[in-house]
């Protein structure tokens, strides 16, 4: 005899049987007996909380130039770190990492580093930074910018474009190095404000041609004809150019804080700077600019 075939399903009746299965083998498995339903997605990368700045880290490497050298502050044409805003001893500065360190010298001589170079733009950051991160530094102090508009001539300045690549490197640099140290970001002086306070001294303007000190902003002191005014404007604008590239490269990082244009906005007299050449910051100065950074560094 020819066996009889079974007749197939209906299609409309597969469908439904496939559907219940699949409701079944979700409801299964949450071993709570009930609707189970599928799983909660992970948390967006972009909502979870941001690392917490620590208002007292114990160890500072400070990168930069000469300001950070404390240039001039101590003597003539020489450095003297002891009274740098970031990392110095001297008591009457009162420096970051001696205010951090609860004024502890030799604390502050093992737990500092000073990289910062005389005569460093921001091309040289990189480098320091490196040199920095060898250390494993709880906090990075940054501040550059002037020697980069501190040309020959406009033309001799640093174009935003790379000041922006250089200090995203610097950036890129320290991250590798450690997730976790945070960074500190000064705003660049405002040069035309120096050039105010020393134009007035005969003395200021004779340093300033026989030392060569910054001739995009400097040279031709005591001369306003238009020609100079509009060379001063140019370089102040470009000051004012860097500080945004430098507010938007810090922003975009966690553990990193912008002084939010305080120390170009900080009104220098001549008490606050050098008596050697009327341009870098005096230990008067220094002290200011510790003071404005250790506000914002220590701000919860």
């Amino acid at each position: 005899m020819r066996s009889r075939r079974r007749p197939s399903a209906p299609p409309q009746a597969v469908a439904v049987v496939a559907a219940v299965l699949a409701l079944a083998s979700c409801g299964g498995t949450d071993g709570g007996g009930g609707g189970g339903g599928a799983e909660s997605a992970p948390p967006d990368r972009a909502a979870r909380q941001a690392p917490a700045w620590d208002t007292d880290p114990d160890s500072v490497a400070a990168i930069g130039d000469s300001i950070t050298r404390a240039f001039d502050a101590c003597s003539v044409l020489s450095d003297c770190p002891e009274a740098s805003w970031a990392t110095g001893t001297d008591a009457s500065v009162s420096s970051v990492a001696l205010q951090l360190l609860g004024g502890d010298e030799q604390a502050v001589a093992d737990h500092t580093w000073n990289l910062a170079e005389t005569g460093a733009t921001v091309a040289d950051l990189p480098a320091q930074a490196s040199a920095a991160m060898a250390h494993d530094p709880e906090l990075v102090t940054v501040l550059i910018g002037a020697n980069d508009a501190c040309a020959d001539g406009l033309d001799g300045m640093t174009e935003p474009a790379d000041f922006r690549a250089a200090l995203e490197e610097t950036m890129d640099i320290v991250r590798e190095a450690s997730p976790r140290t945070q960074v500190y970001m000064s705003s660049v002086p405002d040069l035309l404000r120096l050039y105010t306070e020393g134009t007035d001294s005969t003395v200021a303007r004779a340093v300033w041609r026989l030392a060569d000190i910054c001739p995009s902003m400097l040279g031709g002191a005591g001369t306003d004809d238009a020609a100079a005014t509009e060379r001063r404007a140019a370089v102040r604008e470009r000051v004012e150019e860097y500080n945004a590239v430098i507010e938007d490269v810090c922003s975009a990082d966690d553990l990193c804080r912008y002084d939010g244009g305080a120390v170009f906005g900080f009104a220098f007299t001549p008490d606050h700077l050098s008596e050697w050449d009327w341009f870098h910051p005096s230990r008067t100065g220094q002290a200011e600019l510790a003071a404005l950074a250790y506000e914002q560094i220590t701000a919860g």
